[in-house]
């Protein structure tokens, strides 16, 4: 009898094991697709369409994603907190973050060709590191800092010899790298809290809170005028990329929540950089605006064998020793 109760708690935790392994591999794969769709369109519609503002493209997806989610709540299909006098509180810093993440990272993927913008978005994944050791107290693995120091050596030596070299475009991706970095963190600290806001009201109240801002930035920008004077309006395929960039702007948020929720902030991170596996080499193809050298052509190279170590060392099933540790980064 007894032994029959051992087996059926070993069976019992197996499942879990098994359910809680899909859970992390479903939801990480999910951001990836989103994350890499996103990239492109936005690429194609900033860079081969050469649309003038990338701070109006960061509004249509803020509006898109409050349109989406107020409808939801509104159709009793899923819940968040109303707005009171804590929301702003119990949300902050998530707008400010919200709002530099989008805009910096549509600027830098408009200025810079899709191989180097995924190369320089691999700093990110160190702070992130270096933000989950501080505030979370979370101590990567060996093998995590290995694959790690692969990823940024080689986004080093991909950038140290970048001919098409551009210092407004590297500014706005080392900020959204800073930005991504502090995302994640404050998102798996928001999400761990008891705080009832959950995944859809930080979403929403994210947007809704920096609209104004962003308007107000989109006004001062000068691009009021490009926008109007703009001549893909009535060109239905450049109507359908934007309007996909916005729904995407919706998706890829919320798969960020989902992937952070069961798995680490560093993993996401990570996983948001896996999958330019994919973009970096379709974007030596992709706007035109990629310039081969050797030096850059290895760097990427490294860093992506970086980028595939660490899928192995993150998603190889644990020991049961592995999961006995504390304060260890197991994802």
């Amino acid at each position: 009898m007894v032994d029959t109760n051992i087996k059926n708690e070993e069976t019992l935790v197996e499942d879990s094991s098994i359910i809680t392994s899909f859970t992390k591999i479903s939801t990480a794969l999910f951001y990836a697709a989103a994350s890499m769709l996103i990239t492109v369109v936005n690429k194609s519609v900033l860079t081969s369409y050469g649309f003038p503002s990338f701070q109006f493209l960061a509004i249509c997806q803020m509006f898109m994603t409050i349109f989406v989610l107020f409808t939801a709540k509104s159709l009793g299909k899923l819940k968040f907190p109303d707005l009171n006098k804590h929301t702003f509180k119990d949300t902050f810093p998530m707008p400010l973050i919200y709002l530099g993440n989008m805009e910096f990272g549509l600027g830098g993927t408009k200025e810079l060709s899709l191989p180097m913008f995924t190369m320089l978005r691999r700093f990110s994944i160190l702070i992130t590191m270096l933000g989950e050791y501080y505030l979370l107290n979370i101590r990567p693995k060996f093998s995590v800092k290995i694959s790690v120091g692969m990823m940024v050596s080689g986004a080093i030596i991909a950038a140290s010899n970048d001919l098409g070299f551009n210092l407004n475009g590297y500014m706005f991706v080392l900020f959204n790298d800073f930005l991504t970095a502090a995302n994640g963190v404050f998102t798996k600290k928001k999400l761990n809290s008891k705080k009832e806001m959950g995944k859809y009201g930080l979403m929403y109240y994210s947007s809704l809170f920096m609209i104004p801002p962003a308007l107000i930035l989109l006004f001062f920008s000068g691009d009021l005028d490009k926008i109007y004077r703009f001549s893909y309006w009535l060109h239905v395929p450049f109507l359908i990329q934007i309007f996909i960039s916005s729904i995407m702007g919706f998706i890829l948020n919320y798969s960020i929540m989902l992937c952070t929720q069961y798995n680490s902030a560093l993993t996401t991170t990570i996983i948001g950089c896996l999958k330019n596996i994919f973009v970096t080499y379709m974007g030596m193809f992709i706007g035109g605006d990629y310039v081969y050298t050797l030096n850059n052509f290895i760097g990427i190279n490294i860093s992506v064998i970086g980028s595939l170590f660490y899928t192995y060392v993150t998603f190889r099933p644990s020991t049961p020793s592995q999961n006995k540790l504390p304060n260890t980064l197991n994802v």
